[in-house]
Order: structure tokens, then C-alpha cells, then sequence
């Protein structure tokens, strides 16, 4: 295998975290499956350093699962992890929702109705749709000014994405268009600035997208009666 190079102008451990990232994220290491140091090492062209660095931040995030004489391996995926991802990105997407409906300027608004539209146009590629999803709800924290919420946020992305590539894309594909019929009517709750449609917006988007992923996956029996359970909104 050919030796990659690292640019100078990034530090090694910084490129090996997103190289191992990127790889569990999109599934190039599969859930369960042992990372060997001296494979990266001669892959990257990097010392055990840099590699055990970035496994250490990975294993902080839940990514990584560090096992006595065994060494790294890739955190396994359980599918009740949804239940957990969605009612944190509620909570997240309230907070941030209410944050930005009081901040937001007339520029921010143009900019968000120009990536509406940009991502309109992508309901038929997902994984470029994904990002840009991505993207639309940091620009949210921004206006917002929710920097703490933005930064929790990236940790729960992150585990969606993983959850997807593993269990949920074809859902995702069916669920694009009403998705963007949520993002819109967020845009107008945050346009009349209404903070209370904008949080009931949020807390619809991400119960309505809770329910139709866990009755996919009890379907295909990764789900139990006590996992669906579990993803019940609280009374």
C-alpha cells in the first residue's frame, strides 16, 4: 500500500484523527473491528505516536473502545443509540432554535433561504444533501450564538452519521422531502421570529424522524418492544 503523505502544514495527530474518523464515520473500519498500529503507521507514514494520540481522542468521543490485550478496536453500533441521538438533538436543535429566532439578521435569513434552496436542489444526492444538513444546523448555533450547543452538537452528528451509513440511509432517502418541508417551516417561525412555533418545529422535526427510524429497525428486528419504548417523547 502506498505511503501517504502528511502536509507540513497540519499537525500528525490532528491528520491521523481525521483520517481514522473519516474511516469509522463512513464504515472504511467496520463496528468491532480491530485497529492495528503498525498497519497506520506504514500506512500514514507516522510514528506509533501521533496514532496512539488521536485513538486516545477517539476513545473520549466514543468512537474507539480501548481492550487489555487486545489493543483498539472500532466502538460497536447499537441501534437503540437512535432513541439517545434524536432526544439530544431536540434538546439541542430547542435551544439553539429559540437562541437564533432572537438573534438572527435579515442577512442571516437571506443566507438561510439560499441554502434551503441549494439543498432542495439536492434531495436526490444524500450524501451531499447530509452535509449541507449538517452545515444549516451550525449556522443555526451561529446566529444563535449557542457556541457551547454547537460544539455538543458535533458529537451527536457525528454519531447520526455513523448511525446512518450502518442502518438508515435508505430510510433517509424517504424522509429528505419531508425533512425540507420542516426546514422551510422552521425558516418562516424564524422569519416571523415566533419562538414558539420555532420550538415546536424543532421538537416535531426530531420526534417525527424518532418514530419512523425506530419502526424501520424494529421492522428489520434490530429493535426491540423495550428499545422502541425508550424512544417514546416524555409526557
Amino acid at each position: 500500500m502506498a505511503q501517504r503523505v502528511i502536509p507540513a502544514y497540519k499537525s500528525k495527530k490532528e491528520l491521523v484523527y481525521d483520517h481514522l474518523r473519516t474511516a469509522i464515520l463512513h464504515g472504511a473500519f467496520q463496528p468491532g473491528e480491530r485497529i492495528v498500529i503498525d498497519g497506520l503507521t506504514a500506512q500514514l507514514g507516522v510514528s506509533q505516536i501521533p496514532i496512539r494520540e488521536a485513538l486516545q481522542q477517539l476513545q473520549a468521543e466514543g468512537f474507539v473502545v480501548m481492550e487489555p490485550h487486545i489493543g483498539p478496536r472500532v466502538a460497536s453500533i447499537e441501534a437503540s443509540l437512535i432513541c439517545e441521538v434524536f432526544q439530544l438533538l431536540e434538546s439541542l436543535e430547542v435551544i439553539s432554535g429559540r437562541a437564533a429566532c432572537q438573534h438572527i439578521s435579515e442577512s442571516n435569513l437571506q443566507n438561510m433561504e439560499r441554502m434551503l434552496r441549494s439543498m432542495d436542489a439536492m434531495c436526490d444526492d444524500l450524501e451531499q444533501w447530509s452535509q449541507a444538513n449538517v452545515r444549516l444546523h451550525y449556522s443555526l448555533c451561529d446566529w444563535g450564538e449557542t457556541l457551547l450547543v454547537k460544539s455538543l452538537m458535533t458529537n451527536v452528528l457525528d454519531q447520526w452519521d455513523r448511525l446512518r451509513h450502518y442502518y438508515l440511509k435508505d430510510v433517509l432517502v424517504k424522509r429528505i422531502d419531508l425533512s425540507q418541508q420542516d426546514h422551510w417551516a422552521l425558516y418562516h417561525a424564524l422569519k416571523a421570529r415566533d419562538v414558539e412555533q420555532t420550538e415546536h418545529i424543532a421538537r416535531q422535526h426530531n420526534q417525527r424522524a424518532l418514530a419512523d427510524y425506530a419502526s424501520y429497525l424494529r421492522s428489520i428486528g434490530q429493535m426491540g418492544e423495550r428499545g422502541l419504548n425508550s424512544c417514546q417523547p416524555a409526557k
